[in-house]
């Protein structure tokens, strides 16, 4: 006996993507708002920690808007070419996205790098380190935000988006630290900053990167995995569980199980089980789709 629905309703996924794009935008316009600002200031000021800073939020908006297309994407229903919807989109944008992220963060290094031993460096003026706190408390409420939307709406897209405001509220608090010291005669204080940035920005292009293209080959945490296989053994009637496979779409869960129940059961009781397992997976985990197949347990 096979067994297959979807628990989550079409409409409310797609609702929930829409909430999505209101944070993807608020990301975009802070970005926007910050890295001009930065850039800006860096250049007037003489600091290259910011002017690394502006280069990383500038990172961003491409991240936010590859983000944002993904999301576009994903709400095109099922076609025959894409029979569970086109959710994976979000998961493509974000690898485009960390592809930027290390270009960009990669030319912050080189430049920062050479500035270091390049010679004497320009004290920056203290009103950058002002910019760059200002900024940090900027990223540190559309974090908040996209936070509680992302556990609202349970959209892990929307969530990294959030760590990744996080991020940058830290690196902007951190080349404040080294504009701070670079006007109090440490010089090398500032480009060394602005090296730090760098590999921020190439660490978190990484971190993304990763994330991408384990989803997109079917990668699933063997924890959570372990997690379901719990959650499914604890439903009344099954015996055992001969299978278990699970694989992201997008910002949901699909679920492959074959459980083991009593051979003697009827057709009504094993369809009973069949739904408490979707049921069980909902409730607990916010599954999208389980597909349940169940098989008779032979005594020995």
């Amino acid at each position: 006996m096979e067994r297959g629905r979807r628990l989550v309703s079409t409409e409310q996924q797609y609702a929930d993507i829409r909430k999505g794009e209101k944070g993807a935008w608020i990301s975009i316009a802070a970005y926007l708002v910050l890295s001009a600002a930065k850039l800006a200031a860096g250049f007037f000021f003489a600091s290259e920690a910011l002017t690394a800073d502006g280069f990383n939020n500038l990172t961003d908006i491409a991240a936010s808007f590859a983000v944002l297309i993904g999301l576009r994407i994903a709400q095109k229903p099922p076609d025959k070419d894409h029979p569970y919807g086109h959710f994976r989109a979000e998961t493509i944008a974000s690898l485009i996205a960390s592809f930027i992220m290390a270009t960009v963060g990669l030319q912050v290094l080189i430049s920062s790098v050479r500035s270091l031993f390049g010679g004497v460096q320009e004290a920056p003026n203290i009103l950058s380190a002002v910019v760059a706190i200002a900024s940090a408390i900027a990223m540190l409420g559309v974090y908040w935000y996209n936070r509680k939307l992302a556990k609202q709406i349970k959209s892990q897209a929307l969530m990294a988006a959030a760590k990744d405001n996080l991020s940058d509220a830290l690196v902007s608090t951190g080349a404040a630290v080294g504009i701070a010291g670079a006007s109090l005669g440490w010089h090398w204080l500032d480009p060394v900053a602005a090296i730090a940035v760098g590999i921020i920005i190439c660490k978190t292009a990484w971190e993304i990167f990763y994330s991408s293209t384990h989803a997109l080959t079917d990668g699933f945490d063997d924890g959570e995995l372990l997690t379901l296989r719990n959650s499914i053994e604890k439903v009344s009637g099954v015996k055992s569980i001969k299978d278990l496979k699970a694989r992201v779409h997008g910002s949901h869960v699909l679920v492959d199980v074959i459980v083991l129940v009593d051979s003697r059961l009827s057709l009504v009781e094993s369809h009973r089980i069949s739904d408490e397992i979707e049921h069980r997976m909902e409730r607990k985990h916010n599954i999208m789709h389980v597909h349940v197949h169940v098989e008779p347990c032979e005594s020995a």
